[in-house]
């Protein structure tokens, strides 16, 4: 996607997208980092994340997008309202198949992108937004168990040890990943971290210039639990993705390496 500060266009590309996906066979559709609203300006962003009915309706319109569509939804993330007058930036898991009320698994990223380079760009997420401290699953899905991570989370190998202990299946990581970061480390890093998880790992990402001024690296990647990249959508501009996972990959490769059967504690 390359989300924008217009809400309503963001959720109608992720409407149209999860009924085109399901059109194709598609189980499960999964989005990048803050796919209703990417906006810079914190000011302007606060008139929609404060108010808490607003958010409640994107998350109906989601559900009833999944269950019309017979599709899961993955959303990357959105931006809510949290405690203390912070915010969270949550991801959210629509199982099409639910009949009670919007009751989406949700996971709030842990770790938070306060970062300096060299290009100039400078981001302090922690001033605005609240930190998670839970490692979620969600664990029925058509791909097996599915953990949930947030973009700047994949650089701390913990969590996906901490999720690959609880043999998850897949890892979601969405991201709106910048330019030189992405061209120093997006690849090997998502690479790296399927193969230690030994799961596939699905990064849907933003991609190109946005409304807010800023650039993001795209290239959304399917990885299988070998480190085999299954799909690139490349770095052009937005689209709709297809990869074909297959969950015996897992048991073939944990059979071969098992990494995580072997792990032991490092003293300290």
């Amino acid at each position: 996607m390359t989300s924008g500060i217009d809400l309503e266009a963001n959720f109608f590309a992720v409407e149209e997208a999860a009924e085109r996906a399901a059109q194709e066979g598609a189980q499960v559709l999964f989005t990048p980092e803050m796919s209703i609203l990417l906006d810079s300006n914190r000011k302007r962003a606060a008139d929609w994340i404060d108010d808490s009915s607003a958010s409640w309706e994107v998350m109906e319109k989601l559900t009833n997008a999944a269950t019309q569509n017979e599709i899961d939804i993955a959303l990357g993330s959105m931006a809510v309202s949290a405690s203390d007058g912070m915010w969270a930036n949550r991801s959210m898991y629509f199982d099409h198949q639910c009949d009670g009320p919007v009751d989406p698994v949700t996971y709030d990223k842990i770790h938070m992108f306060d970062v300096d380079l060299t290009t100039g760009e400078s981001w302090r997420e922690s001033s605005a937004y609240k930190p998670g401290d839970q490692v979620v699953t969600v664990p029925d899905t058509p791909l097996g168990k599915l953990g949930l991570t947030i973009c700047y989370d994949m650089r701390f190998p913990a969590l996906f040890e901490a999720l690959g202990q609880r043999q998850c299946d897949a890892i979601a990581v969405p991201a709106a990943f910048t330019v030189p970061t992405g061209k120093a480390h997006w690849h090997v890093l998502l690479r790296a971290r399927a193969i230690e998880a030994q799961a596939f790992v699905i990064a849907a990402a933003q991609v190109g210039k946005h409304e807010d001024g800023r650039e993001t690296y795209g290239h959304s990647l399917v990885v299988d639990p070998w480190g085999e990249v299954l799909l690139d959508m490349g770095g052009e501009g937005p689209g709709l993705g297809f990869c074909d996972i297959d969950l015996d990959r897992i048991k073939e490769v944990r059979g071969q390496l098992p990494s995580l059967a072997n792990k032991r504690e490092i003293p300290k």
